[in-house]
């Protein structure tokens, strides 16, 4: 198979800086608990949007937003799940959505959006963390792909069905994917079968018991739920060149746990011959400065040429490097060739 490359759709936006007002409004008001798909008064949401608890199989309950494009009917839904140390408002962001938002990006598109809160995370149940691993996570993310094809919770069923994930949660949709054969297609974020050991170890090194950091003490979490030391995330999920300091006081606002429990199998999703199972077309996208992917993550069609193998001629793989950018491919500045690569593949998906 040949090397895929995604071109861009339009040159690079730039935008004014927002005063140091607005800033620091938007962080307090994170703080606060920001609800999930709550439109800024300065930039209109393009999709109405609707929160569903959704009551999983094996006891607990999952928050979760559905949001849909105003003015048309989508027939497509990306159900969007984020990785360790987040919630939903890695896919939700509330800092500058004109650029950073990637559900909006999607609903502008014309996708309808499913953000997940993983269990133990955001406004999810929260088990014991030794109930919660990434086989959970993944029967979990099958129910919801079920209940939006029947209709979830009597709003109208979707056709095509797409799961995304970031980081853990793309091990998340490569378990669910090879196991169920249920989805349209995949999209993989943070994800490659090229770890970099010593990038990883020292993310690794940063990660504490929630109840010792003052975001999370005093709040119920058992000591199996972790999270990143107060100012490590910059280091860990972003890059130098592509960063802006006041998406990375955001980042840290909002931050949220993660069970070590979910590490295990969910690092199995990269262990051969496992993505070799996955029937759909799938997308895998980094950022060319992650500290966790090795130098399979240089560019676009060094990615290719190395994920390729481990993927059957029916995912008809593609892939994806955003220069410049960390780990968190959302919230680099330049996101937006990565939403425009994303919508490209999707149209070829629904298409």
């Amino acid at each position: 198979m040949t090397a895929q490359r995604i071109p861009l759709s339009g040159p690079r936006r730039t935008r004014r800086a927002p005063t140091a007002v607005r800033v620091l409004a938007t962080v307090v008001a994170v703080i606060a608990g920001l609800a999930p798909g709550v439109a800024h008064a300065d930039e209109p949401d393009p999709a109405r949007c609707e929160s569903i608890p959704f009551p999983l199989s094996g006891g607990g309950t999952l928050a979760t937003t559905l949001c849909r494009p105003t003015g048309a009917r989508a027939d497509a839904v990306m159900v969007l799940m984020p990785g360790s140390n987040y919630n939903h408002t890695y896919w939700d962001f509330p800092y500058a959505p004109e650029t950073y938002n990637f559900r909006r990006a999607m609903n502008a598109a014309g996708y309808a959006t499913l953000v997940i809160d993983r269990l133990g995370t955001g406004a999810s149940s929260r088990p014991s963390s030794t109930e919660v691993n990434a086989t959970g996570d993944a029967q979990a993310l099958h129910e919801i792909v079920g209940a939006l094809r029947g209709g979830l919770a009597g709003t109208p069923a979707f056709d095509t069905v797409v799961t995304g994930g970031h980081s853990l949660s793309s091990g998340v949709a490569v378990l669910e994917a090879t196991t169920h054969h249920d989805v349209d297609g995949v999209l993989l974020t943070g994800y490659s079968h090229g770890l970099n050991v010593p990038g990883a170890l020292g993310v690794i090194s940063t990660y504490q018991p929630a109840d010792r950091d003052p975001a999370f003490a005093g709040r119920g979490y058992d000591t199996g739920y972790l999270t990143t030391r107060p100012g490590t995330r910059e280091r860990s999920f972003h890059g130098a060149e592509t960063s802006d300091p006041r998406v990375v006081a955001v980042d840290e606002a909002t931050k949220d746990v993660f069970a070590a429990t979910e590490y295990p199998d969910g690092l199995t999703s990269t262990l051969p011959p496992m993505s070799t199972d996955i029937t759909a077309p799938v997308l895998v996208v980094n950022g060319s400065a992650d500290v966790l992917c090795s130098s399979v993550c240089a560019d676009t069609a060094t990615l290719q040429a190395a994920e390729t193998p481990h993927f059957s001629p029916a995912a008809r793989l593609r892939t994806f490097v955003l220069p410049g950018s960390g780990h968190s491919v959302n919230l680099a500045r330049n996101t937006g060739e990565y939403q425009a690569a994303v919508r490209e593949w999707m149209a070829s998906v629904t298409g």
